[in-house]
């Protein structure tokens, strides 16, 4: 103490003195300045954030693995295999299926990789998308970046905390999808569904890597999303046409992740050399990440909005405008993305012909299943593509709809917007309306565009006419999954993501639900039981016109619950 009584002032350390360890910037930084300081502790944020989310991917994944691996088992014997085999070598199995390795000796783990490789790094695709915009550009978006980034915390930590939790999920999806395919039989080996799971999320981290670049690169999440799912939709494209141009894949197949994990043949001859180049995919992507990271500033997108009016319209003062300025940039990337698949898939139908008379003469399975007609398969192809191509509509209006409107509640942007004179059901009733249309519009642009592509290559068979009949029938189902969406995030707003937990069932009821010979009711569970095959039937509006009631409904619910419960303003 010094003689007035009070304690001395703690002298400042000299230079280059070392600091306590208990300092924070010591414990968290490591070396000053590092860019990287601060990513295990952001990465254990980011798993207690979304524990819950993370297993329910890794439940569900595993799940299909496992129902697929005990049904292809258990119900389908070598006829049937055989069948299926044949199917597998028509267009439409080439392009949801791919190149089809051994066919020839097609036994249920075979057909397992065959038929559910696509949709297994589809689904771990669209996983790891959204996980990685959740955590980077909807943070800056939310300005939560800036604030972690006064602290002790580097530019790039968060990025590789992203991606590190993101590693850890597909390791664990991965051994458990590898044990689930033991349950398929005698044919069965862990190392080759190491092989069939491991190729599969590795080249879901490659759209993972993807989405980061697209972080960069947009101005805010929903342009990235966007950017990111027309990019997951190109490379889908790109696999499906060089598989196309050779069965067992072209030159052209290998430009695309998805092509990578077939490749490796697992429960046929299984190598292992084409999952390094998923490997060497992702280290180039996140250092061209990187390097745009150092070029941009902090909430900002290397690609930066165009400069406004200097006066607003009239218009612009609405729940309305405001949401359609915050949806526009992922309707136009999904719509430009999506618009491109299908008509390059449109393209592909003057093949479908002769391809299916030379099948029907040559293997008798698929002419017991076809008859003699071989023009069956351009209905049959239709009727398989407008389905998925309604289904990536539907993801869409989940991601406008729910999921949106619960990123503008927790970054506390909604309590700003419900101080100035805008009730929550106004509010709502904008963001939906907005999310059914963007919905709409990305349908209409899918079949449009499907039938610009046959048009393209002289196939007028079916006409514009069926075209316009079958996007009728099937935008009803297609909306659902925008209005489901929207109700639970104003009754269950932690539960969003049962609305794609409906995806993967209409998914497994449409590829084997009649092949399973599955209860009517549980077959029902699927808005699209209940839409006619637009191609094959005629159209009957009974199906269409109550799912149109179920719309309304479940829009009115929406608007109920959130009138009725309090806005969350934090996570």
């Amino acid at each position: 103490m010094n003689a007035s009584g009070a304690e001395p002032l703690t002298a400042r350390p000299a230079a280059g003195t070392p600091r306590h360890p208990s300092h924070r910037a010591d414990v968290h930084r490591g070396p000053v300045g590092s860019e990287l300081a601060g990513t295990l502790m952001i990465a254990r944020h980011i798993l207690r954030r979304d524990r819950v989310r993370l297993c329910v991917w890794a439940i569900a994944l595993t799940a299909f693995v496992l129902y697929f691996s005990v049904a292809l088992r258990t119900v389908f014997d070598p006829e049937a295999l055989a069948a299926r085999a044949a199917v597998m070598r028509t267009p439409s199995g080439i392009v949801m299926g791919g190149p089809g390795y051994g066919l020839d000796h097609y036994t249920p783990m075979v057909a397992v990789a065959n038929e559910g490789i696509t949709w297994i790094v589809a689904a771990l695709g669209i996983m790891s998308l959204l996980h990685v915009v959740r955590h980077t550009r909807a943070e800056e978006d939310a300005g939560r970046a800036e604030l972690m980034g006064a602290g002790a915390v580097g530019r790039h930590a968060p990025a590789l905390a992203t991606l590190l939790v993101l590693t850890a999920q597909l390791l664990v999806i991965t051994v458990l999808g590898a044990l689930a395919t033991l349950a398929g039989g005698d044919d069965a080996s862990f190392l080759d569904g190491l092989g069939m799971m491991g190729g599969s999320t590795l080249a879901a981290l490659v759209i993972g890597a993807v989405a980061l670049l697209a972080s960069e690169v947009a101005a805010t999440s929903r342009t990235a999303t966007g950017l990111a799912l027309a990019g997951l939709a190109l490379l889908f494209a790109v696999r499906a046409a060089g598989d196309l141009i050779h069965r067992e894949g072209s030159l052209l197949s290998w430009f695309s992740p998805f092509a990578w994990p077939q490749q490796m043949r697992p429960f046929v001859d299984l190598r292992w050399w084409p999952a390094l180049l998923s490997v060497a995919a992702v280290l180039v992507l996140l250092a061209v990440a990187a390097g745009l990271s150092r070029r941009r500033d902090l909430g900002r997108g290397l690609v930066a909005d165009r400069a406004g009016r200097s006066q607003a319209t009239s218009w612009l003062r609405s729940p309305l405008a405001l949401a359609w300025r915050q949806q526009r940039g992922m309707l136009l990337w999904s719509c430009l993305g999506l618009g491109l698949l299908w008509l390059a898939t449109g393209t592909m139908m003057s093949t479908l012909a002769d391809m299916g008379r030379d099948l029907v003469s040559q293997t008798p399975a698929l002419a017991g299943m076809l008859g003699s007609d071989s023009s069956a398969f351009t209905g049959q192809f239709l009727d398989l593509i407008l389905l998925f191509a309604a289904l990536c509509a539907a993801a869409y209006g989940i991601v406008a709809s729910g999921q949106h409107c619960r990123a503008e509640e927790t970054s506390g942007r909604l309590e700003a917007v419900l101080a100035a004179p805008v009730s929550r059901r106004r509010w709502l009733t904008a963001q939906l309306l907005v999310a059914l249309t963007g919905t709409a519009v990305l349908l209409v642009v899918s079949v449009a565009a499907l039938a610009a592509g046959a048009l393209a290559v002289g196939v007028d068979d079916p006409d514009v006419g069926r075209y316009g009949a079958a996007l009728l029938a099937h935008l009803p189902a297609t909306l659902v999954f925008a209005a489901l969406s929207a109700a639970l995030f104003a009754w269950v707003p932690r539960g969003g993501g049962l609305a794609w937990m409906l995806i993967a069932v209409v998914f497994g009821i449409a590829m084997f639900g009649e092949m399973l010979d599955l209860p009517d009711w549980v077959q029902g569970i699927s808005p699209f039981h209940w839409v006619p095959d637009s191609f094959t039937e005629d159209t009957d509006p009974a199906g269409p016109l109550m799912l149109l009631a179920v719309d309304a409904v479940l829009s009115a619910l929406a608007l109920v619950g959130i009138g009725r419960r309090a806005i969350d303003g934090g996570l």
